[in-house]
């Protein structure tokens, strides 16, 4: 077959379908609405049956800890009577260290049950690694296609490291230079070797991170008799949130769901030059905005991960805050963990000094650290890329230009995104290719997909001529 990049993306729906056994085609609906509810009830996988599956693998059931030291701290920049209760549920005590284990395990259980013999991911982070963890003790082949290097063959410690985790776990690794042959290559690995497509958008994937709210609802009723009050998501991709709210709903738990990125604004994650002059690689918004936005341009034809469903707050914090609150947990806390999973816990710092102290708040997940993924590496290679580091008030950092430590933990804030913007966003995106009126089951869709009133889809659609 033709192997042009033209005529492999232009197979991409046949590949994909052969890939991941789905047909996307039975879940839409009128014009541009589809029936998400049907999508992820059709994975044949309950609740239930994924912690079966996660506990079979030594995947969940991960603890949670109250950061007394960092409550006590946050309590000091606070107003009298404020600092709520922080708490985390340790992530990285999953096999490969992070809550990417929970996708991972659903869709390597159900490769090997519609007997695929090995898997394939596009991943540069740590998802890589719990796919390979899984395929490992699941007995199946794993292929990583892995966006690492800029046009000069530097790749960022961080996303080495993973490489390095991902081929010791017994993956084979495909490194590549950013741009769009990630996803032409991946496709070529799907069709060459007819692996199953071990997407981070499946419904598989995304419905095995309910476990992890779930979890979070009941460990806080049987250990504190209450639910908490509020849980900080780190999002990118938004299959995290999606997943732990909707097994937060499932555990009854009403806590208020906060979607938290690192601000890289201004910075184009598909840009060569741009690519090594952030010191994150997940969890920012270069990810969180265009998948909240836009989520259906990912390697499924509908993506499970829906994060402006599910999202009550966005939140964003700066790279400096991050590693700020990242040297804080070692230091007071005992626990070392890696850098872009603490960005859910440096907005957690942030925002629980605006609630009362006898709330709750759970940053929602951890990540392993080590080797480059170190707050040393990160910043030793921020420096050689031209990053100046220093000192200051954070609110000041320029993506790309400098990384800014606060001069004391006052000044990491947690400054809140424009939901409605996003939303509007979402709607532009939808009716893109709309000339005609939408129908009202249409309009019901952009209310689901946006948390939107009737009043707010209608007004948006008037202004956007539709």
């Amino acid at each position: 077959m033709d192997r042009s990049y033209n005529a492999v993306t232009g197979r991409k729906s046949q590949i994909i379908r052969d890939a991941i056994g789905v047909d996307y085609s039975k879940y839409e609906k009128e014009g541009i609405a589809f029936d998400y509810e049907a999508m992820m009830n059709d994975t044949g996988y309950t609740l239930e049956d994924h912690i079966r599956i996660q506990r079979e693998y030594n995947v969940g059931n991960t603890p949670v800890f109250e950061l007394h030291n960092l409550t006590a701290l946050a309590r000091k920049c606070a107003k009298p009577g404020k600092g709520a209760r922080i708490f985390v549920k340790d992530e990285a005590s999953n096999p490969a260290g992070s809550f990417k284990e929970r996708r991972a395990a659903a869709s390597v259980y159900h490769a090997k049950k519609m007997g695929y013999k090995g898997v394939v991911a596009a991943t540069s982070g740590n998802y890589g690694a719990a796919v390979a963890s899984q395929a490992a003790m699941q007995g199946l082949k794993c292929i990583i296609v892995q966006e690492c290097y800029d046009s000069k063959g530097m790749g960022q410690p961080e996303i080495v490291e993973k490489a390095r985790k991902c081929e010791a776990l017994g993956a084979e690794v495909l490194q590549l230079t950013v741009g769009p042959e990630l996803f032409y290559e991946t496709l070529l690995m799907l069709e060459d070797t007819g692996y199953f497509n071990a997407s981070l958008y499946s419904a598989f994937g995304v419905s095995g991170v309910e476990t992890l709210g779930w979890e979070l609802g009941h460990q806080f009723l049987e250990r504190y008799g209450r639910h908490p009050d509020v849980v900080v998501c780190a999002n990118a991709g938004g299959g995290n949130l999606t997943g732990t709210a909707r097994g937060l709903k499932k555990a009854g738990c009403p806590a208020q769901v906060v979607a938290a990125s690192v601000d890289l604004t201004g910075l184009s994650m598909a840009s060569d030059q741009q690519f090594n002059r952030k010191s994150f690689t997940t969890a920012h918004t270069g990810f969180g905005v265009p998948y909240a936005t836009d989520p259906d341009h990912s390697d499924v034809p509908r993506s499970a991960a829906r994060p402006l469903r599910y999202m009550d707050r966005y939140v964003t914090v700066r790279q400096g805050e991050v590693f700020y609150i990242t040297e804080a947990l070692a230091t007071l806390e005992g626990m070392e963990k890696g850098p872009a999973g603490n960005t859910s816990l440096a907005a957690a710092f942030a925002l629980a000094q605006e609630l009362d102290q006898d709330q709750i708040i759970v940053a929602q997940e951890t990540e392993y650290t080590g080797a480059g993924k170190h707050i040393q590496p990160q910043l030793a290679f921020a420096r050689k890329n031209g990053i100046e580091l220093k000192f200051g008030d954070p609110a000041q950092e320029i993506p790309g230009q400098n990384i800014i430590f606060p001069e004391k933990p006052s000044l990491i804030k947690a400054r809140d995104m424009d939901l409605d913007r996003l939303r509007r966003s979402l709607i532009k995106h939808q009716v893109k290719n709309c000339t005609a009126p939408l129908t009202d089951g249409e309009v019901a869709y952009l209310m689901e997909e946006t948390r939107g009133s009737e009043a707010f889809v209608r007004k948006t659609l008037e202004e956007l001529g539709l």
